[in-house]
């Protein structure tokens, strides 16, 4: 059964990427050898958008996306500004939730949001789908 899910930044600068993680957002890690740390991201949910959509029929350029989602989002960008981190932007307000482009060294921008939904993982209405079980009769 799948018990979680892995993400992976490709960074032009590694370290910087690694430190801003550890330093600026602070999350735990473990060190898979030495010199690679994990990092604890807390829960996920992952979503399957289309290319395209109504206005724009161009595919969308990217194949895969890391947000960032927070509780408050005044308040985690004051915490982490007093962590030096900075931002692309200002805070639109979009149909899912409040979002802002947080600046992360070695990357573009990370999209950082407080969703308007109940997240997948609190979600009382979130429902699993299972396919059904070979049955072990002949």
């Amino acid at each position: 059964m799948i018990t979680g899910l892995h993400t992976i930044v490709y960074s032009d600068d590694p370290e910087a990427t690694r430190a801003f993680f550890r330093e600026v957002l602070v999350w735990p890690f473990i060190e898979a050898r030495p010199g690679w740390p994990i990092f604890d991201t807390g829960s996920s949910e992952t979503a399957a958008h289309p290319r395209t959509w109504d206005g724009n029929d161009e595919p969308y350029a990217q194949r895969h996306e890391l947000s960032l989602l927070c509780d408050d989002l005044d308040a985690t960008m004051e915490e982490l500004r007093g962590r030096g981190a900075t931002f692309a932007g200002d805070i639109d307000e979009r149909p899912y939730g409040r979002c802002v482009f947080l600046n992360v060294p070695g990357l573009e921008p990370m999209l950082m949001y407080q969703p308007l939904y109940a997240p997948a993982w609190e979600s009382p209405a979130a429902t699993t789908s299972r396919p059904p079980h070979a049955s072990a009769s002949p």
